[in-house]
């Protein structure tokens, strides 16, 4: 059920919450609360209960289908686009929140995402360096084999998988590359 600001307007008593959920109600005498010296009257923490108003330009933005309205306000300095946009868009539009396939298909738009930027770099004539800019010689002097190993170091649970990350990517990038211009100068040829 979407949460809606009309959710508020019946505020259930006391009495009614302690008989709907067990344990309710525990901190509400004085001495039992931790931060209570800190609750002192006429402290303003700036929490306000009524929302503030709605951020122009939300047509088109992605919303969870938990809820009937966007938040009042969202970020706009990376609009959706492309495939990732599609499939990010697919994934606000059909699962909650709550299921594992909304963020199963976030986390395949960020890959397809990235998958273009690399391609987008080749193709611009100034390639990304993967050795340099991955950080692969950020330990070099640094003793950096000794330093893996007898330290308890919880990386090296997938070390063996982070060249198969870095390298990957520019291997399957090479390997279409190729077979696309094979496939063209058979055509031409």
């Amino acid at each position: 059920m979407p949460y809606t600001a009309r959710d508020h307007e019946h505020r259930p008593s006391p009495d009614e919450l302690r008989a709907r959920i067990p344990g309710w109600g525990a901190d509400l005498d004085h001495a039992d609360r931790p931060a209570f010296p800190r609750e002192q009257p006429g402290i303003d923490t700036g929490a306000r209960e009524e929302l503030p108003p709605q951020q122009a330009g939300g047509r088109g933005r992605e919303r969870s289908v938990e809820h009937l309205r966007l938040t009042p306000v969202f970020g706009t300095a990376q609009p959706l686009h492309g495939m990732a946009g599609a499939i990010r868009r697919r994934a606000y539009r059909v699962y909650s929140e709550g299921q594992t396939a909304h963020w199963l298909l976030l986390i395949a738009a960020d890959r397809v995402d990235s998958a273009t930027a690399h391609a987008r770099s080749l193709v611009s004539g100034r390639p990304d360096d993967p050795i340099t800019q991955s950080g692969v010689l950020g330990e070099r002097g640094h003793h950096p084999v000794v330093s893996r190993f007898g330290r308890g170091r919880v990386d090296l649970k997938h070390a063996w998988l982070d060249p198969i990350l870095v390298v990957g990517p520019w291997v399957l990038v090479v390997v279409a590359g190729s077979a696309a211009v094979r496939r063209l100068l058979r055509a031409l040829g």
